[in-house]
């Protein structure tokens, strides 16, 4: 059965705006380019464009051969765990796209395989000629291309890997079942993984081989927090403590969360959504899931710290009432604030063993992570090895964004923090 490399993207330049999608589908055993598609599909939103580009894609592979198995390959997470069946596809606008896109292949001759927009650059280029093309009221003709510029010995490489490397799963998978009598094998993957991973794994190299349970140890993709502080309250730009209060989102709050949302959808990474119970942080939770399909799970660990009889009070406020106190708590994460608050020192105890729960649960995955001041500094703080001081050296605005990827072996490394370029 012949193999085909379906590469394909969609944007949009104003998320909704002028919108456009390129594909570019490939031979296998080659990497070469075999077929083109572009077009402008005037204003839609980046996952209307992205999807319409798979649809392209996929039929211009049936074209091709309608017999044929293909290995779609996309930048956009959404997409690709939707059509994947790992998400469940909420939109209106997304399922008619997502049917379609699922009935120009028999069931089963699809996968479907994330990778980074550096290595889409093809479908990229097309996807933003035919918008170029679409603003000077043209349409886009292969002619015209320059797409293929792009397309690097190392992308072709990339796309020829696809087909020597499911040849090479087979191969693994037979010689395992050879070894070990089939204990714990199966066609859906020879270590309890999905054949995406053995694909993508199977002709490398591994240090061990434990007998009956396939390949040996693996540190494997991290398990990665985008940690996102909620939007703003009516709290937050008079600088109030702001803690176990149940305060709403303000109106720039709301359209900070909407500018978040936007952007993370954009970015097509995330998985998962876990958030504080406290309604600041639902709010701008359930705006990121209405535009990703996601559900948002609650944590009650991710919540902010009490701070007790200082809630809602500015920090001039409290040195005049609570003058003592508040020199206690600047000096030691042991004190606690006035009226039986939570001390630094039990935050960090709470968000612990939180993010340890939260990491064995989303190994390899990207979860977001909607929560508070105090609960990203920590996690930031214990993920660099900083001492508790350093709280008071970070600055977290609202709706900012911050990463931190958790290894196997227990490393963290911190890769971004209080990113607001979202909301300029």
């Amino acid at each position: 059965m012949r193999e085909l490399v379906v590469e394909a993207d969609g944007g949009s330049r104003g998320n909704p705006g002028p919108a456009g999608y390129g594909a570019v589908v490939r031979d296998a055993s080659s990497g070469e380019p075999l077929l083109e598609r572009a077009e402008y599909i005037g204003v839609a939103t980046n996952n209307v464009a992205e999807y319409r580009g798979l649809i392209a894609g996929l039929k211009a592979a049936r074209e091709l051969d309608p017999d044929a198995r293909v290995h779609a390959r996309m930048d956009s997470k959404l997409v690709v765990e939707q059509m994947s069946g790992r998400w469940k596809i909420k939109h209106p606008d997304m399922k008619p796209l997502a049917a379609e896109a699922a009935g120009i292949f028999p069931s089963g001759r699809v996968t479907y395989e994330w990778i980074p927009r550096e290595r889409n650059k093809h479908a990229d280029r097309l996807a933003n000629e035919a918008m170029d093309a679409g603003r000077r009221g043209e349409r886009w003709e292969p002619s015209a291309s320059s797409a293929a510029l792009s397309s690097s010995a190392e992308d072709v490489r990339a796309a020829r890997v696809v087909g020597d490397a499911a040849a090479g799963a087979a191969k693994a998978r037979a010689a395992l079942a050879s070894r070990t009598g089939n204990a714990g094998l199966s066609e859906a993957g020879g270590s309890r993984a999905s054949d995406g991973a053995a694909t993508a794994q199977a002709t490398l190299p591994r240090s061990t081989e434990v007998e009956g349970a396939g390949w040996g140890p693996d540190l494997g993709p991290p398990a990665t927090f985008v940690l996102l502080r909620h939007g703003e309250t009516a709290l937050t730009p008079e600088k109030r403590f702001s803690g176990s209060g149940d305060h709403e989102l303000s109106e720039v709050g709301r359209r900070q969360a909407e500018a978040v949302a936007a952007a993370l959808a954009a970015r097509g990474t995330i998985q998962a959504i876990v958030s504080s119970p406290l309604k600041r942080c639902r709010q701008t939770a359930e705006a990121v899931a209405s535009r990703l399909g996601l559900d948002v799970r609650i944590d009650d660990g991710l919540r902010e710290t009490d701070f007790g009889a200082w809630e809602g009070l500015t920090f001039a406020e409290v040195r005049e009432r609570y003058g003592d106190d508040l020199d206690a708590w600047l000096a030691s994460p042991k004190a606690e604030p006035t009226g039986g608050g939570e001390s630094f020192a039990t935050v960090a105890r709470r968000v612990a063993a939180t993010r340890d729960r939260l990491v064995r649960e989303y190994r390899g995955r990207t979860v977001l992570v909607v929560t508070h001041v105090t609960p990203i500094k920590t996690l930031v703080r214990l993920a660099v090895g900083a001492p508790p001081e350093s709280l008071f050296r970070m600055e977290l605005s609202a709706a900012s964004v911050s990463a931190v990827a958790y290894y196997a072996d227990g490393n963290a490394s911190l890769r971004l923090l209080n990113d607001t370029g979202h909301l300029r």
